[in-house]
């Protein structure tokens, strides 16, 4: 019986398996604050491509006389 509660104790005492969750935890967080921080961002950088797409275009319709 004490070579189960030694068992117990040892297991209960085990802070391996903490660090790999405390890990994907972190991993985790960081994953979700990237999807935010591109989410937020995404709209103002396709807002961008889109006037300097316009402008390309409108010179270069300018150069080629049309």
């Amino acid at each position: 019986m004490t070579g189960l509660c030694d068992q117990l104790r040892c297991f209960l005492a085990d802070e391996n398996g903490a660090t790999a969750i405390e890990y994907g935890l972190i991993a985790g967080l960081i994953a979700v604050g990237m999807i935010v921080a591109m989410t937020l961002t995404g709209t103002s950088v396709s807002s961008m491509f889109q006037f300097v797409s316009s402008r390309s275009s409108e010179q270069f319709d300018k150069i080629n006389g049309i």
